[in-house]
């Protein structure tokens, strides 16, 4: 899995800090269809933001607290190539949403699948707390 941070604008505090990574569709990530099952793409999307959060705020313990709507726009065979885009959209108070996009490449430049991903700073307690330090 290669991942990749960029941070074009945080010098003028804007929001603008993407992580990219890649999934091969393999056997085991098949369902009895022969097609990905859609569990395993949520679990990578989740993965992937989930790492993003972490990378970007590394102090903090995050949990996912909202995934926003689940609509898959086409299948996708074993063998293909997936690139997830994770872009964060929103920092609150103690969460941060990232907007997440996955693209078969091979298939086009449009997203066979995109959501918006909420994550909350907790304690060891798990009680919120500040992404702020």
């Amino acid at each position: 899995m290669r991942v990749s941070i960029a941070k074009a604008n945080a010098a003028a505090g804007e929001l603008d800090a993407t992580m990219e990574t890649h999934r091969l569709v393999l056997p085991g990530d098949l369902n009895h269809y022969g097609f990905l099952f859609g569990g395993r793409l949520l679990a990578w999307i989740d993965e992937a933001s989930w790492i993003a959060a972490s990378l970007e705020y590394p102090h903090c313990q995050f949990v996912t607290v909202a995934m926003d709507t689940v609509e898959f726009h086409h299948s996708v065979r074993e063998g293909t190539i997936l690139r997830i885009t994770c872009t964060l959209e929103r920092e609150g108070n103690t969460s941060v949403t990232y907007a997440v996009k996955v693209i078969d490449e091979k298939a086009g430049p449009h997203p066979i699948f995109s959501t918006r991903v909420t994550f909350v700073s907790v304690d060891d307690t798990g009680t919120k707390r500040s992404i702020r330090g």
